[in-house]
């Protein structure tokens, strides 16, 4: 079958740095032209990765008729625009994540996907990852047993008032950025919708943006703990509690693609590991797992791993982290 043509909307530095690269090594794609606002950045990054075409607006590229599909990294404010835009253009989407502001935005891009017709998904690469499939699959076989906690954290440092993670206007903050990945590890393992939530939110006192947020959120079966902070040292892990045993994830989320990466099954028998058992998955760039899942789900060939009314659930909890910080009380999903 033929591959997939893609078209990347804007040359921002995710895609330069982590994204393009690994997509073009996809089996079922191709990355076939760029566009920017900037002509002169657009050519230039089609020199860099060997870019067919190259164009001075995301207009132009949106008007190729040889592009099926085309990769959102722009900043987060701008996905909801341009996603609608690209679909009603009679292309698919790949968006970064979060896929929107907050959840009443996500559902326009609903209404776009149904009226187009076209695939709509948000850009959560560790769905892909070998590790987080057989995860959710220890999970479901109980192995470890009822789950009834989550632990999650997620930390790294970015104090540049310039950086786009760090401009509030645009979409910016710890929740936006990092959150959104221990947010959906939850929903994932418990496999069902927090009934409620309550955070703890410290912002930059200049940039305004969310600096460290706790959040407790509170499941059917049992409470997901979670923290994320933009300015302390990068760690991250995921522990999953279990009545017969637990799950650790050494890397959830920027997980490497030149070594394996392991996670650890323990049945608890004690407390030095004694009833550990390490699984280690061989090394794969999720980026490009990503753009070969998408350019199926797009060719029909598998179904669709993360729907929009799954991003939006996922932006939920979200919104509701953010009601608690100014309300200082528990809040409902």
């Amino acid at each position: 079958m033929k591959n997939v043509s893609w078209g990347v909307l804007s040359t921002a530095k995710i895609g330069l740095d982590r994204v393009i690269a690994p997509m073009q090594k996809a089996a079922n794609m191709s990355v076939d032209a760029i566009a920017s606002r900037d002509v002169a950045k657009a050519k230039a990054a089609a020199a860099q990765f060997g870019i067919a075409k190259s164009y001075g607006s995301y207009e132009e590229l949106l008007a190729d008729p040889a592009i099926e599909a085309v990769y959102i990294p722009l900043p987060n404010k701008l996905h909801v625009e341009w996603a609608e835009r690209a679909v009603l253009a009679g292309k698919h989407v790949l968006v970064e994540k979060p896929a929107a502001l907050n959840a009443d935005e996500a559902r326009r891009l609903i209404a776009a996907r149904d009226r187009s017709g076209k695939l709509i998904i948000e850009g959560f690469m560790v769905r892909y990852a070998a590790q987080w499939i057989e995860i959710l699959k220890l999970v479901a076989s109980g192995r470890i047993g009822a789950v009834n906690g989550v632990q999650a954290h997620a930390t790294y440092v970015n104090i540049d008032p310039n950086n786009i993670r760090n401009l509030i206007d645009m979409g910016g903050g710890a929740l936006m950025d990092i959150g959104c990945y221990v947010i959906l590890f939850a929903r994932m393992i418990f496999g069902s919708e927090p009934d409620r939530i309550v955070s703890l939110v410290d912002r930059d006192p200049v940039m305004k943006t969310d600096r460290r947020s706790s959040m407790i959120l509170d499941f059917p079966q049992g409470q997901a703990t979670l923290f994320v902070s933009t300015q302390l040292a990068r760690a991250q892990r995921v522990r999953i509690f279990g009545t017969k045993g637990s799950i650790e994830v050494e890397i959830p989320i920027n997980i490497p693609d030149d070594r394996p990466t392991r996670i650890t099954v323990d049945d608890g028998r004690d407390s030095i590991g004694g009833g550990a058992e390490i699984l280690e998955f061989p090394n794969a760039n999720f980026f490009t797992l990503q753009g070969e899942a998408v350019s199926r789900m797009i060719r029909g060939q598998s179904p669709i791993a993360m729907t929009l009314e799954d991003s939006i659930a996922n932006m939920r909890v979200i919104d509701a982290a953010l009601r608690s910080e100014r309300s200082g009380r528990w809040e409902s999903v």
